[in-house]
């Protein structure tokens, strides 16, 4: 740690209040409730405590080190080196939150580009900028069905299909409100679509589905979304931002809002976060909408200019009662995917959409013929599917660690009836090499368990 104060400046300015060393600033504080003097060791040099730190990091995995067929809602996905360099830039980095727009037109401009390439993306009116993570963005929608529909309709309904850290969420934001959550019963979990109907009547405010599903698979929302809306209610649809590369967009199926995890668009798994959610909806509902808006207008030379849109919205105005709550933190993660989307344009994260798709189900074509192992769904899926395996996923997965790969996601953590069972995510970042290497390590982990 830098300090930038010598022994010479410490004992000045002791001498200048009066006292003569710094504990006696303390005695006002009860004697048990002091920190304790810390036993330290002798400084080290800013070299030993790298070559320190370093040994301790190569304990950990990475994607880096391993081969990845880990997803459940966070992918390695490959990240162009553009990327990083621009979110870098002082002007970005150190940014704070643009409240004054004449001096933040570049940050402004930024959101702006992300919130057109999102609404392109999935197909609504207009999109924030942003939420923390694709968990907060669902339960940002809840919030905003209750508001729209001013606490008279108090019924979310959520598929058992949504990833079970969404549902958490969700339960979590609802705790002590009259807001109250059906549907998510974990063995309704092969229901599909239809079996959320069930759940719709007059006092149904949303249904929130997710698009591709947590265990990958692809449904056709149309006739949900007509059913929820002769209900009078609203229809949620989280994404996978990748697969709207190739899948139709929820706006063209009928959703009202649209959240996702932007994780996938150029940003790092770094641990879990921070992470991006997205959040899109029609252009009726964007006054009961969370999150940072921007718009583009004219100024008084006549140049196009940014600013932040529905400001009364604000916290920076209305404080606790504020829609908006979003930190500048939130902008530079946005601007990691703007770059990214940017950089890909549409026929490229098409290709990156292509490639997953084909990788997985090339995958699932070879994994399905080792014996004892079986494809856990046959609804059609993007690029992660679950599996069904002959033994426990847990001694797979540390089979799978001694060839250097990183297994799937046990199912059975979250749904018992899937107990032995595995989620298997693919991406542009494995190889047919890689794909050909997991089914051999399955294959010879089924033989060895045979003759044990």
């Amino acid at each position: 740690m830098f300090i930038p104060h010598t022994e010479a400046d410490r004992a000045a300015m002791l001498e200048k209040i009066g006292v003569q060393d710094i504990q006696e600033l303390f005695e006002a504080v009860p004697e048990k409730f002091r920190f304790p003097e810390l036993q330290l060791e002798q400084a080290a040099t800013e070299m030993e405590i790298m070559q320190e730190l370093d040994e301790i990091a190569s304990a950990n995995f990475s994607v880096r080190d391993l081969i990845c067929f880990l997803g459940a809602g966070a992918y390695n996905h490959y990240i162009p080196s553009v990327v990083d360099s621009i979110i870098r830039r002082g002007e970005f980095y150190t940014a704070y939150t643009p409240y004054q727009p004449e001096i933040s037109q570049g940050t402004l401009q930024a959101i702006f580009e992300y919130q057109s390439l999102i609404t392109a993306l999935t197909g609504m009116d207009v999109s924030n900028a942003s939420h923390y993570d694709g968990a907060t963005a669902v339960a940002e929608a809840v919030n905003m069905a209750y508001a729209q529909f001013r606490g008279k309709r108090n019924k979310m309904v959520l598929s058992p299909g949504l990833h079970p850290h969404y549902r958490q969420t969700v339960h979590t934001y609802v705790q002590g409100t009259p807001v109250y959550v059906v549907g998510d019963r974990p063995e309704e979990l092969n229901n599909g679509p239809d079996g959320l109907n069930k759940y719709l009547d007059a006092d149904t405010a949303l249904v929130v589905v997710q698009y591709p599903d947590f265990l990958g698979r692809v449904y056709d929302f149309t006739d949900l979304a007509n059913q929820v809306h002769h209900a009078g209610a609203l229809l949620a649809v989280a994404v996978n931002p990748i697969a709207l590369g190739l899948l139709k967009p929820p706006g063209e199926f009928g959703a009202d809002i649209v959240t996702g995890e932007g994780q996938p668009l150029g940003i790092p798994l770094s641990y879990g976060g921070p992470y991006l959610g997205i959040f899109a909806t029609r252009q009726q509902y964007v006054r009961k909408m969370a999150g940072r808006l921007v718009g583009e207008t004219i100024d008084n030379r006549g140049q196009r200019a940014y600013v932040l849109t529905l400001t009364a919205r604000e916290q920076h105005i209305r404080r606790e009662k504020a829609t908006s709550n979003i930190c500048t933190n939130q902008g530079l993660i946005a601007l990691a995917a703007t770059v990214y989307m940017s950089i890909l344009g549409k026929h490229g994260l098409r290709e990156v959409a292509e490639l997953c798709y084909h990788k997985a189900h090339y995958a699932a074509k070879k994994i399905a013929e080792i014996p004892g192992f079986s494809l856990g769904s046959e609804a059609p899926f993007f690029h992660e599917f679950g599996v069904r395996c002959p033994l426990p996923v847990s001694e797979i997965n540390e089979h799978l660690l001694e060839y250097g790969i990183l297994g799937g996601y046990d199912l059975g953590q979250d749904y018992p009836q899937l107990k032995d069972h595995m989620l298997l995510a693919f991406t542009e970042m494995n190889s047919q090499e890689d794909i050909d290497l997991l089914v051999d390590s399955l294959s010879e982990m089924v033989t060895e368990a045979s003759h044990a």
